[in-house]
């Protein structure tokens, strides 16, 4: 097997590189709001919104290619580009704040460090065992994100954000020296020679491909939508969400670092021990439709609340939708034979890409529509300076753009009811034979499909 000639690569190996660098990421929570509100005072949702869309959408466009590339080229050398070019933009933070989103924007283009991860711990799994390998990696990332935001808060708060920015480009480099010096290569020799000339068809760097493919079988092509609804508010809300929390509702940055904490503590349970009692009890469609149904309250709850503890509530809430995506993942492998999952998970990745694009763009938007902005930041406490007779000219609807989410999920629910229990698939979703051909004497090395790297469980969801 692939074990013997990779003896050194492990999957902790993943785990570690996943955890600093998003550890890093989440040191700058706090500062990054600061930094946003006086970069762009006037229109910070809506810039916020554009600079992650750019980012999201350039993700979509590169990970189909870049994974193609690392089948190729093997894993380490795609590891240290997308590390190195994920973590630049932090040091740039304190040097030039529009050097840094424009940084942030473009590296999206090589953003995409989870696909290679996935590929690596896939070249190193067998496959009764990947799936828990994956779950290790999400919960890892679940696992940064719940303690770093916290940690950052409160160092931003006692000694500034510059030693936050510090102290996360000292990670992130630490993270690209583990790389460099730790990470041994995943993919065999033997593998990257059979594969070395054979030139990157147009099909497998053609992110559109997943997409175009939707439509071949009515069960997917439900599936698929029931996704691009339920996940496109999800991408926006994660993306302005702390944003929204610390200047809407008036949270402090501890209560932001508490709040993402309780969240994630919350999904990881929803996610091992809920997730597995639910697809036991009630069936994996209707798991699906539960986790939507919570995605519909929380969204509403979030558009009407304007007070904290109803944010507090709604996060609980959150929490529990968390069940959707891994229910939706377990859905697709059922209802796909066993030499397409890759392509149909792929399928599922490329719509939750395109949703990271679309999705904070959409909100940003909205949020600039409905006049949402941003009052004067009070630098000690990071609550607005606001005179004592403002509270009472509240809006009816502090929060649109989740009203509006709300709606999105429930034409997803809608989708959802009509997903058949049993079906197999009467259509083959692959169709391109010339790659087939190309690609089977890679075949008989490696267990999975050309698009391996688009097996991507949980990405962001774990924290939100």
């Amino acid at each position: 097997t692939i074990h013997h000639t990779t003896g050194r690569a492990k999957v902790s190996h993943a785990v570690v590189v996943i955890f600093l660098e998003f550890f890093a990421w989440g040191l700058l929570t706090t500062p990054m709001l600061t930094v946003l509100h006086e970069t762009f005072p006037q229109h910070t949702f809506l810039m916020n919104g554009l600079i992650q869309g750019v980012k999201g959408l350039l993700s979509f466009l590169s990970a189909p290619l870049i994974g193609a590339l690392s089948d190729v080229w093997g894993r380490k050398s795609f590891l240290l580009v997308t590390v190195f070019f994920t973590c630049a933009p932090i040091p740039l933070m304190r040097i030039s704040p529009w050097w840094y989103f424009a940084m942030i924007s473009v590296s999206g283009v090589f953003a995409v460090t989870f696909s290679v991860i996935f590929a690596y711990v896939a070249d190193i799994t067998e496959e009764h065992e990947r799936s828990t390998a994956y779950g290790l990696v999400s919960a890892t990332f679940a696992a940064s994100l719940v303690t770093s935001p916290a940690i950052g808060a409160y160092l931003s708060a006692n000694y500034g954000d510059s030693l936050v920015v510090l102290v996360a480009t000292i990670i992130a480099v630490v993270d690209i020296a583990f790389v460099l010096l730790v990470v041994p290569e995943s993919l065999p020799d033997k593998m990257r020679l059979t594969s070395w000339g054979s030139p990157i068809s147009w099909e497998q760097a053609d992110p559109f491909a997943s997409l175009r493919r939707v439509g071949k079988d009515p069960t997917v092509l439900l599936i698929c939508v029931t996704v691009f609804l339920s996940y496109l508010p999800e991408a926006g809300q994660y993306s302005s969400f702390f944003l929204y929390l610390r200047q809407v509702i008036e949270f402090s940055p501890a209560a932001i670092a508490a709040f993402i904490a309780m969240v994630g503590i919350l999904s990881i349970i929803a996610q091992t021990l809920l997730l597995t009692y639910f697809m036991r009890t009630i069936g994996n469609k209707n798991t699906v439709l539960l986790g939507l149904g919570f995605q519909l309250f929380q969204l509403a709850w979030y558009g009407f609340g304007s007070e904290p503890w109803m944010m507090w509530a709604a996060g609980t809430v959150a929490a529990m939708s968390s069940i959707t995506f891994p229910a939706v993942s377990a859905l697709v492998s059922r209802i796909a034979a066993s030499d397409q999952q890759g392509c149909v998970q792929g399928m599922i990745t490329g719509i939750r890409g395109l949703c990271n694009g679309l999705g904070p763009a959409l909100y940003g938007f909205i949020f600039f529509l409905f006049n949402v902005e941003l009052n004067e930041l009070d630098p000690m406490t990071g609550r607005n300076k606001s005179t004592p007779q403002e509270p009472s000219e509240k809006p009816t609807i502090p929060g649109p753009p989740f009203l509006f989410g709300a709606c999105l999920v429930l034409l997803a629910l809608l989708v959802a009811i009509f997903i058949p229990d049993h079906h197999s698939m009467a259509v083959k979703t692959y169709t391109d034979t010339r790659k087939i051909s190309t690609s089977n004497n890679l075949q008989s090395l490696n267990p999975l499909p050309a698009s391996e790297e688009d097996i991507e469980p949980l990405l962001q969801d774990s924290s939100m």
